[in-house]
This record gives C-alpha cells, sequence and structure tokens, in this order.
C-alpha cells in the first residue's frame, strides 16, 4: 500500500536552507537526501556507484576514500547532445533515435551491475514515455537494496529551473555549479514519485524551504 512505501520527512534546520548565494559561481547547500545516500554505504566496501553528474576529482575522491568504484557519466551532456536546448528540448525527446541515444549513452549497463546511484536533478526535465524508460532501465541495473537519490523541484507553477553540476564537499554537504535553465516538463508531486518508482521497495521524500523535494529510492 502506498502509505507502507512512501516516507516523507521535513529536513532539520540546519540542513534545509537554500544555496549560499555567490553570483554564478558553485554554491554549497546541505542536503539530508544525499546524508542518507552516504548512511546507507558507509558500513560497506567494494560498491560500485553511478554518478549522473559527470567526473569530477572531487566525487571521485570523495567515493574513492569510502572505499567504493565510482562510474561516471555526465547524463546532462548527453541530454543536450541527444535533445538540444531551448524550444525544441522537450519536443525532440519524442524522437525515438534520440531518445536511444540517451539510453544508450547513459545506462547501457549489465544488470544489477550497481550498488547505488546519484541521479541528482536529471529525471524532472525527461517527458514520459522517456522518463519511465528511464526509471526502468536504473531499476535493472540497480542491485536489490541499492539506493538511488534524485532532486526535483517542488514549485509547482515554475517556467523554469536550473541545471546544476553537482560536486560532493562532504557526507551531508554538495557543491551546485549553474549550468543552463531548462524547463521542467511537469510537476512532480509526491504521489506521481511514488507512481514513477513503483517496481521500487520504498521511496523517502525531504522537503526543503526552497523548492526542492530531495528523494531517496530503495531496490
Amino acid at each position: 500500500m502506498l502509505k507502507d512505501r512512501l516516507r516523507t520527512e521535513p529536513s532539520s534546520p540546519s540542513l534545509h536552507s537554500p544555496p549560499k548565494k555567490s553570483g554564478s559561481g558553485p554554491q554549497n547547500r546541505a542536503s539530508n537526501g544525499l546524508d542518507q545516500f552516504f548512511a546507507s554505504i558507509q558500513d560497506q566496501a567494494g560498491l560500485s556507484i553511478l554518478d549522473f553528474s559527470g567526473a569530477s576529482q572531487a566525487n571521485i575522491s570523495f567515493i574513492t576514500s569510502m572505499g567504493h568504484r565510482i562510474y561516471s557519466n555526465d547524463a546532462l551532456r548527453t541530454m543536450e547532445e541527444a535533445f538540444g536546448s531551448g524550444g525544441d528540448f522537450i519536443a525532440n525527446q519524442s524522437d525515438p533515435e534520440r531518445a536511444a541515444l540517451f539510453l544508450r549513452e547513459n545506462l547501457e549497463l549489465a544488470d544489477r551491475s550497481f550498488d547505488g546511484a546519484l541521479v541528482w536533478d536529471t529525471l524532472q526535465f525527461l517527458a514520459p514515455p522517456l522518463l519511465q524508460a528511464t526509471v526502468d532501465q536504473l531499476y535493472r541495473i540497480l542491485r536489490p537494496q541499492s539506493s538511488l537519490l534524485a532532486f526535483f523541484h517542488a514549485e509547482e507553477k515554475a517556467q523554469s529551473a536550473p541545471l546544476y553540476s553537482y560536486r560532493i564537499v562532504e557526507s551531508k554537504i554538495m557543491s551546485l555549479t549553474p549550468r543552463n535553465q531548462e524547463r521542467p516538463v511537469q510537476y512532480f508531486n509526491n504521489r506521481s514519485l511514488e507512481k514513477m518508482f513503483q517496481k521500487f521497495s520504498s521511496v523517502k521524500f525531504f522537503l526543503t524551504r526552497d523548492h526542492l523535494r530531495e528523494v531517496i529510492v530503495r531496490r
């Protein structure tokens, strides 16, 4: 039942403040979702983690210092290569060849080959049915009991949302660097996210004051 699978928790005051403004450069923000993700793997070793934010020394160093392996893929770059930007960005996602290119570049990976996935904000910019196809592929490549972290802007009437590069500062802190602005394809509330991840065993939400919904999904 829905209430058995879905848990929503508010972030504590020290962990849900918006990023500190510093022009267009990197901004640090605390994240309960990120903290929960790392808590789920901290007592293990030799795990394989998928990172959709592209290769960065910060992320590589943090993950490997925990004794894990990291596979980096710049999903936003391949998204822009496959679908362009601006007015055609959403329309191009209905092109089967473009959609297949995006899936191939990001998720042509072996079944159950990863123990966790840092998906960041990628999913909110994908239109159905590509969105569901991407989630299904993530389910396929993750091992049972592994965790997935994703972010969704929670402002229902937002006309655009920033795309970021995410860098790990520490288990509770990430650095965000703006890359572009795109219109979210749809508004995601708890119910729609629960439906999206219905194959997974659990979905947990962290609510923030700056219109960001952090989601931890358990395979």
